[in-house]
């Protein structure tokens, strides 16, 4: 998907719910929430949900996850990664809101294609992923929006988006 995924927690995010919040690219949740993989506890390993667990936080984050089923909180799954920021419920839908609408702000396009560089290349060892992401910077330069924003920065001006996806001429 070309776009960022926000997910906006509140309450319990288990099993699939907490694969859901770690596929996302961003998360914001509400102070009282709380994720687990709690299949464990029953005789069914989560198996699905630690392919996007295990990608989202550190490993033995992960593996405790996992093999306890125990939950953790909305703070410490931000000091783990899981999610970017912890809120009062009150807060949740406008700090989310906040969050899509500052990401909005900037050219489609240009977000597009950093997301799509951002998961091929996180996969790649090093050297591969410096050579994808420097491919990508050449093509960023072909867009029109890429120009524009160039463009703007050395006029001390606001770039005025096109959110032209241009990439194929």
């Amino acid at each position: 998907m070309p776009i960022p995924v926000i997910a906006q927690v509140k309450g319990l995010a288990t099993a699939a719910g907490c694969q859901l919040v770690a596929s996302c690219d961003l998360a914001v949740a509400a102070t009282n929430t709380h994720f687990a993989t709690p299949g464990v506890n029953i005789g069914l390993f989560c198996s699905t949900p630690a392919v996007a667990l295990g990608r989202a936080v550190p490993h033995k984050i992960t593996m405790e996850m996992l093999f306890t089923g125990k939950p953790i909180s909305a703070e410490d799954a931000f000091r783990y990664g899981l999610i970017n920021k912890v809120v009062p419920e009150d807060d949740l839908e406008e700090e989310t809101m906040k969050l899509a609408e500052q990401i909005c702000t900037t050219s489609q396009p240009v977000v597009a294609m950093g997301k799509k560089c951002y998961y091929k290349q996180i996969t790649q060892d090093r050297d591969d992923a410096y050579r994808i992401a420097g491919q990508v910077m050449v093509d960023n330069l072909k867009l029109q929006d890429g120009n524009e924003g160039i463009k703007a920065f050395i006029e001390k001006r606001k770039p005025q988006w096109t959110h032209a996806d241009d990439t194929n001429k």
